[in-house]
């Protein structure tokens, strides 16, 4: 028997010489798995948002990677004056659009207004009627790749070198506060469109409401589902939204002075 199973162990070594032992391969290593791809948030990202049961479109815009600007006057020198003149002029890297605060009857901003680090009005600190002297009023502005909502005052003293700058009224959120003159739900509803910053000054957020909301519900989408300590107030029953992700163009009465995000 051990002369068998010498034999054999010489037999079976001959062949796997040979090439040709038909014994069970070792079976191959698992493939490695990739890791599971997490896909990049889009500089701009505009989408649908409920707040309280209302309806809003919400356009958030990553200032790292996507700019921020305002347009009021086209190259031939007179105001774009609607968001589908500004969408023909900008083409396909204009990720979305809206108006940028409150104008007169010439479709000039009523408040300050700076494009391209040029200071083309100035700031407009009078008291009068109507929501954009309802004090605080504010300031939106953009400074490279950060931007801001200050108070009207604030503004003026912390004078920061913004490149774009649109001055409207009321202030919505004043650090985690509603305006205090902003009652919970009063008597006024309209469709209405505003700017917050999130709290790392990166993130700039535009809502425009979908069906008429009053004062105190619009801001408090700002602080508590939009998560902005401080939100500005641009414009009530003109506002308008151009956004091809929602197949968005608005139709709407001449606007003034605009404000959109541009890929880089």
């Amino acid at each position: 028997m051990a002369t068998i199973g010498v034999r054999a162990g010489r037999i079976g070594a001959l062949l796997v010489g040979a090439g040709l032992w038909l014994g069970p391969a070792p079976a191959p290593a698992a493939p490695a798995t990739p890791a599971a791809s997490v896909p990049a948030s889009p500089a701009v990202a505009c989408r649908p948002q409920t707040h309280e049961g209302q309806a809003y479109s919400v356009c958030t815009v990553d200032l790292r990677r996507a700019r921020v600007k305002l347009f009021w006057r086209g190259p031939d020198g007179l105001p774009y004056g609607s968001l589908s003149r500004l969408a023909g002029q900008q083409g396909d890297k204009l990720a979305f659009a809206m108006n940028a605060g409150m104008y007169d009857t010439g479709l000039g901003p009523v408040g300050l207004y700076v494009e391209d680090g040029r200071e083309l009005k100035a700031a407009n600190t009078a008291n009068g009627p109507g929501n954009f002297h309802m004090k605080p009023n504010g300031v939106f502005y953009v400074a490279g790749d950060k931007a801001g909502v200050l108070e009207t005052g604030r503004y003026l003293k912390a004078h920061p070198k913004a490149e774009f700058a649109t001055q409207s009224g009321p202030m919505l959120v004043i650090n985690n506060r509603i305006h205090p003159k902003i009652s919970e739900d009063g008597p006024s509803q309209k469709i209405r469109n505003g700017v917050g910053v999130r709290p790392d000054g990166r993130t700039a957020v535009f809502a425009i409401s979908e069906a008429p909301v009053t004062f105190g519900a619009f801001a408090r989408l700002f602080r508590d589902t939009l998560g902005c300590p401080n939100a500005l107030f641009l414009d009530g029953s003109v506002s308008s939204l151009y956004a091809p992700a929602l197949g968005r163009q608005d139709l709407s009465r001449p606007l003034g002075p605009l404000v959109g995000a541009v890929t880089k």
